[in-house]
Order: C-alpha cells, then sequence, then structure tokens
C-alpha cells in the first residue's frame, strides 16, 4: 500500500503572520510537563476524537457508531457550541496515553474481533467497510490543535487536518481517497489503518515544562505487531479476523516555532491566499467597470438631465422627457408592499448580521480550528439583530401608507424564520434517519425556537414600535391620482430579462470566494482568511449597489416607474446564479453519492441562498431607493 497527495504550492509568509495575529485572543497556552508541580499540573496529553466526514457524502457520522476502539466514557469530553452541534461535531475522549516527553513504542490499545457468521460481527464490520469505501476521513485533536496527517511532495510538508478510516481498492485496484495499490487484484481489498505513529513536537520553557507546537500522525494498516503486513479487512481461515489497534510516539522537541505561530504549518499547506488574489482582483475590475458607469451616469448624463430640467418651463409639460416624466408615479406605493416591506425589513437583519459577524472574526475572537465559532457567532448575531428587521419593514410599510401594522410586524417577526426553519427541520428528520451526528438533537431544536421565540421577536416587535412612530417619510414630488400608462418595453426592459440581469455581476465579482465556502462546509476545509472575506463581502455590497442603480435609472429614463419590487429582485436573482454555482460545486467538485446526499446538499444550500436573496435585495433596493430619491429632489416640479 502507498499514498499519494497532490502537490501545493507555499502561502505568502506575511499574510500568514497577519491571519495568525488576529486569532490570538481565541485560546490560551497550556504547560506540560514530566511530573507535577506547582506551576505546573498537566502531565499528559488527552486525545480526543470528532465526527467523520467524507467529499462524497454529506452525511457526517459519530466517531462512537462505530466499533473501534471503545471511546472513554468516565472523562467528560468538552462541550459542544451551538454551531458545532449543528455541524455535527462529536467529541469523545480516548484511552491513548501520551505522558510528556515520554516515547511509546507499538502499544497496544486494543484489539476487535469479528466473527464470520455471527450477524452482529459481520454487520459492524459491513459498516466499517463500507465508510472506508466511502473515503470517510477522521479529525483528531490534541491541546486544541488538529492532529494532522503530513506527506512529502517536492521536499516539502503538505499537511492535512484529517486523515482516512482506510483504503479501499476495488477489482481493478483503483483505489479511493489517497491510496494507491502497487498491483492490482481480481478482488475488492478494503485495509483498515489501524496503527499510528504519532509525532509530537514541543517548545521548552525555561522551567523545564514545554508547550505543544504540532501534533502529527502517519496511520498504517498493520497486521501483528507494528511491523507485520498490511492488514485486510478479510476473514481468516477459521472464521475470524482480529484487528489490533496500537501505537507509538515519539516527541521532538522544536524550539524554532513560537507557540503562537503553531498554526503556520498547517495554514502553510494551503493554497488559497494566491487563488484569493485573483479573487480579489477580479472582483475590483467588476467593480471599477460599474463604477466608471455610475459615475459616468452620475457626473455627466444625470448632471446635464437635471440641469436641463430646471431650465424649462414647470407649466409646458410637453417639454418634459426622460426619467423627469414620471415624477407623478414614481413614488406610487407598489403592489405587495406588505410582503415587499417584510423581506426588506429581513434583509435588513441578514445585512446587519453578517457585517457583525464578519467584523468579530476580523478581529480574532474566532479560533480558526473550530468552525462552530463562526456559525454560533452567526446564529446569536440573527437572533440579537431582530430590532433593525421591525424598524426597517415598518418605516417601509408606513411610507406606502400601509395600515395594517400587527399583520406587518408578525410577519418580519415569522416568515423568513418560519421558512428557514422547516426546511432545517426536514433535513433534521432526514439526518436522524441516517443515523448522522449532525442531526441536531431535540433539546437543542427547542434551544433554537426557544432563541427564535424569546428573543428574535419580541426584538422585531421592539424595532417595529419604534418605527411605526416615527412620522411618514415625505417624499420629494407628490403622486398623481390616475397611473401614468407606461410605454411598451424593449427585451432588456421588461421586467423578467431586467430582474435577470441584474444578478450576473454581483456573483460574478464574488464566485471564487463562493467556492471557497462552498470548500469549507462540504470539503471541511479550515476557513481562516476572514480579512478576505471582509474585502469581498465590501465588493458584493458595492457590485449590488451599482448595478441596481444602473437598472434603475435606465428603466426610469424609459418610462417605466414599478421600479420598488424590481429594485430588490434584480439584486436579489443573484442568488438564483448562487444555486446555480451550488449545482456546478456538487456536479464537478464532489463526489457524493446517493439520495440523503444530494437531499441534505441541496437542503442546506437552498437555506443559504434565502439569505443570499435577502441580503443582495436589501443593498440593491437601499441603493436605489436613496438615488431615487435623491435624483427627484433635485428637480423642479409642478
Amino acid at each position: 500500500i502507498s499514498f499519494t497527495i497532490r502537490g501545493s504550492r507555499p502561502l505568502l509568509a506575511a499574510l500568514l503572520s497577519i491571519a495568525l495575529s488576529f486569532y490570538l485572543p481565541a485560546i490560551a497556552p497550556v504547560n506540560y510537563c514530566q511530573t507535577e508541580t506547582r506551576t505546573c499540573k498537566n502531565t499528559e496529553l488527552q486525545v480526543l476524537v470528532n465526527r467523520l466526514d467524507s467529499t462524497e457524502s454529506a452525511i457526517p457520522y459519530d466517531y462512537a457508531k462505530f466499533d473501534f476502539c471503545p471511546v472513554d466514557e468516565e472523562k467528560k469530553p468538552p462541550s459542544e457550541n451551538l454551531g458545532q452541534v449543528l455541524f455535527g461535531d462529536r467529541y469523545h475522549n480516548t484511552n491513548y496515553k501520551f505522558s510528556y516527553r515520554k516515547d511509546e513504542t507499538c502499544k497496544t490499545l486494543c484489539d476487535q474481533t469479528y466473527t464470520k457468521g455471527n450477524a452482529e460481527s459481520e454487520e459492524k464490520l459491513a459498516d466499517i467497510k463500507k465508510i472506508i469505501e466511502q473515503n470517510y476521513q477522521q479529525h483528531w485533536v490534541v491541546d486544541n490543535m488538529p492532529v494532522a496527517w503530513c506527506t512529502e511532495v517536492e521536499g516539502k510538508d503538505y499537511c492535512t487536518t484529517s486523515f482516512p478510516v482506510g483504503c479501499y481498492l476495488d477489482k481493478n485496484g483503483q483505489a479511493t481517497g489517497r491510496c494507491s495499490a502497487a498491483s492490482a487484484t481480481n478482488q475488492e481489498q478494503y485495509y483498515i489503518l489501524n496503527h499510528m505513529e504519532f509525532t509530537i513536537e514541543y517548545r521548552s520553557n525555561a522551567d523545564s515544562s514545554g508547550r505543544i507546537v504540532a501534533v502529527k500522525v502517519n496511520p498504517m494498516p498493520k497486521s501483528g505487531s507494528c511491523d507485520g503486513p498490511a492488514l485486510s479487512l478479510d476473514f481468516g481461515v477459521d472464521g475470524t479476523l482480529t484487528i489490533p489497534y496500537t501505537y507509538s510516539v515519539k516527541w521532538v522537541e522544536n524550539n524554532k516555532v513560537e507557540w503562537a505561530s503553531r498554526w503556520d504549518y498547517l495554514l502553510d499547506s494551503n493554497t488559497q491566499v494566491n487563488v484569493q488574489w485573483y479573487s480579489i482582483l477580479n472582483s475590483i475590475v467588476i467593480v471599477l467597470f460599474l463604477s466608471g458607469m455610475v459615475a459616468m451616469i452620475l457626473l455627466r448624463t444625470l448632471h446635464r438631465d437635471i440641469a436641463r430640467y430646471n431650465q424649462l418651463d414647470p407649466e409646458d409639460p410637453q417639454e418634459e422627457f426622460g426619467w423627469k416624466l414620471v415624477h407623478g408615479d414614481v413614488f406610487r406605493p407598489p403592489r405587495k408592499g406588505m410582503m415587499l416591506s417584510v423581506l426588506i425589513g429581513s434583509g435588513a437583519q441578514v445585512f446587519f448580521m453578517i457585517s457583525v459577524t464578519i467584523a468579530i472574526a476580523c478581529l480574532g475572537f474566532l479560533y480558526p480550528g473550530n468552525r462552530g465559532f463562526l456559525l454560533s457567532a452567526g446564529v446569536v448575531m440573527y437572533v440579537c439583530l431582530g430590532s433593525p428587521a421591525g424598524y426597517t419593514a415598518a418605516r417601509i410599510y408606513k411610507s406606502f401608507g400601509g395600515e395594517r401594522w400587527k399583520t406587518n410586524v408578525l410577519l418580519t417577526a415569522h416568515f423568513v424564520p418560519a421558512i428557514v426553519f422547516s426546511i432545517f427541520f426536514i433535513l433534521n428528520l432526514v439526518l436522524w434517519g441516517e443515523g448522522s451526528s449532525s442531526a441536531v438533537p431535540f433539546g437543542t431544536l427547542v434551544g433554537l425556537l426557544a432563541l427564535w421565540i424569546g428573543i428574535s421577536v419580541p426584538l422585531t416587535f421592539v424595532g417595529a414600535f419604534f418605527g411605526f412612530r416615527q412620522p411618514a417619510i415625505q417624499y420629494p414630488t407628490r403622486t398623481n391620482q390616475i397611473p401614468r400608462h407606461i410605454p411598451p418595453q424593449s427585451f432588456y426592459s421588461k421586467e423578467i430579462p431586467g430582474i435577470l440581469m441584474g444578478g450576473v455581476l454581483p456573483v460574478g465579482s464574488v464566485f471564487i470566494q463562493l467556492y471557497f465556502i462552498f470548500n469549507s462546509i462540504w470539503a471541511h476545509q479550515i476557513y481562516y482568511m476572514f480579512w478576505f472575506l471582509f474585502v469581498v463581502f465590501i465588493i458584493l455590497v458595492i457590485t449590488c449597489a451599482e448595478t441596481t442603480i444602473l437598472l434603475c435609472y435606465f428603466h426610469l429614463c424609459s418610462e417605466d416607474y414599478h421600479w420598488w419590487w424590481r429594485s430588490f429582485l434584480s439584486s436579489g436573482s443573484s442568488a438564483l446564479y448562487f444555486f446555480l454555482y451550488a449545482v456546478y460545486f456538487y456536479a464537478e467538485r464532489l463526489q457524493m453519492e446517493g439520495a440523503a446526499s444530494l437531499f441534505i446538499f441541496f437542503g442546506y444550500t437552498l437555506i443559504m441562498a434565502i439569505y443570499f436573496f435577502l441580503l443582495t435585495g436589501f443593498v440593491g433596493f437601499i441603493s436605489c431607493y436613496f438615488f431615487v430619491n435623491k435624483i427627484y429632489s433635485v428637480v423642479k416640479t409642478d
């Protein structure tokens, strides 16, 4: 058996230093020593195991679900936060014993025996073979650091934060994952990586204690002794199969690495930085193009129009042309104004949630090795920012002349969360049925409902209360009693083509970043470059705003004053392209199989698309709203 892995390009050292400097507040160093002293109480390292996941399946599993060595049930594992529970993380203590600076050679952890003909044994072995065939990966943690599997490529170590359960070779010798066979056989082969060779690097302190700077593992399939041949999961001639789980530990002093920089060797194996620079440059080009278009409209065309309109005789309507013609209808309340105000309010909540969460991440309060922190922060921010949703929806709805304020508040507080929670609950039922670790426990579901009903809903009511108390927004022009006839529009000015065009550029400016986000979620990669995410978020907001303003101006010039819904949907249509990109990512980047994985992937993608729709729609509407108010406030009308 041999293992192969792709090569990678090195990251920029300066960017790594900057990125790491933002994570230091998230975790405190732990000192270890050979004998317990007054200042040092830790003599052993605890090994934690986490979920099993795969890029070939959207369903993670609990490590304890499978017949590996039993976990240590006596020691209470660290509690998972909300984000970890939603991601499917389930930590367990193990019986591995790592005494500080004590090497171990071929130490037995346990033996697991299976008997042919025994239904329970064959079922347990079949479960292990299944996850080996689907290339499930293990995630272990020591001293709040992921245990890394490193492979040398072109003289450089490439490290990943997971390693496979085993290797599967089909009848043609084709392998899944990163293992391959030197020669093909005529039958399927399963190998389990049951021997772990750990290398623990530590940095010595002045008082003979030390701090862990790296934990690496080299998993191998071994039968019998640690020097034996690869262990195939086939029953012997006596009808039994015994899997010995063994491990070796080697301690290596490494005073060249500072504790604060111990993530470098993991992040240095990541190729994201160079590609993300291309993403930023691509986005900047789009933004510069749009900014040039908007500047040309605002500084030349629009300025000339306003100057010309103000020179005309207001009593001579025949001389009016262009967007001024619709000044008496441009602020006419739209149809379905109730629903539009609710969506705008929900979009405001999403916008502020994402802004605050990214700001927290950039300030260094989110630990890079724990994906759950980011999701937890997002959920908490979303719940606590119900007031902007209620206030925005109330102000917009009141400006439409709406009087059903109770319905408006109730819909703002419940419409979008109810849709998202319903989808999430259905997905959770599927995960329950599959026995997945990402199936949210009933108690957590009750907790999420409590956060929504007990915190988000009251805050939405508070925001709506203050919004409805404000005087109605006064628009710069009066609305005519009789709606103006809209002349026939060209194909590109019609509703559906215009709306679909509005979403192309916003997604085009961030689609490379979408790859890294999807890769982090579904390929289980560490996402740590939040400053890139912050820059791309700003670019997305600018692109949405400028695209919507351009389309809004062109439609007004063609005497189409139905801009309310169109401004929201034009920018919000980027969610359609977001979903289409997810389809491409699923088909080209993932090898997921099974109806359950398909349902889970597109179910969660639908939830993300809904929030992306609200975010971009809100940005587009607000931009067009202020643009229209501004241009009609500076022209003379009768």
